[in-house]
């Protein structure tokens, strides 16, 4: 069985990761969608909402897993035994900062090659970060994100917009 682990903060998944997700379902017999805690980043969702988050999405994907990890993400496809790692490019910019991970990678676990994958064209300026900023300030986000998840993030960010322009006026 082929085997590919996409590891990503998805902080929110946004609809760039979903089609990323499909693609990489459709290449290999089973994909992982692996949710990493990032100690230099302060998330909006905790891990395991962001697990059932994206469990609740790619429920449909039937060779399609959730889990999460911590650490260095070679020694997390070595515990899996799997050999492919799928990361996204969205612009030209992602891709620097890619290439060197995929080549510290590679230093590290020469058996574990890093596959690149464009969303399609439609998706391709979307971060996470600009979907929170997005969702912070009440704008529209339905054309960004799957329905669990926008409804999750109208939960969370627009009840902290709104205390905060409360705790303003006083």
């Amino acid at each position: 069985m082929n085997a590919a682990i996409y590891p990503g903060t998805f902080d929110p998944l946004t609809f760039g990761h979903l089609d990323v997700i499909e693609r990489a379902s459709r290449i290999f017999d089973r994909l992982i969608v692996a949710v990493g805690v990032n100690a230099s980043k302060e998330p909006l969702f905790t891990i395991q909402e962001r697990m059932d988050l994206v469990r609740e999405v790619v429920a449909p994907l039937a060779n399609v897993e959730v889990d999460s990890f911590d650490g260095l993400l070679v020694e997390y496809c070595r515990r899996k035994q799997v050999h492919a790692l799928i990361r996204g490019l969205r612009a030209f910019s992602d891709f620097e900062y890619e290439f060197q991970m995929a080549l510290t990678n590679r230093k590290l676990a020469p058996e574990i090659e890093t596959i690149f994958l464009m969303p399609k064209e439609t998706h391709s300026y979307l971060s996470s970060s600009m979907v929170r900023g997005i969702a912070a300030m009440k704008g529209n986000i339905e054309e960004f994100v799957p329905p669990a998840v926008r409804e999750a993030l109208e939960r969370r960010v627009v009840p902290r917009v709104i205390r905060n322009d409360a705790a303003s006026e006083e």
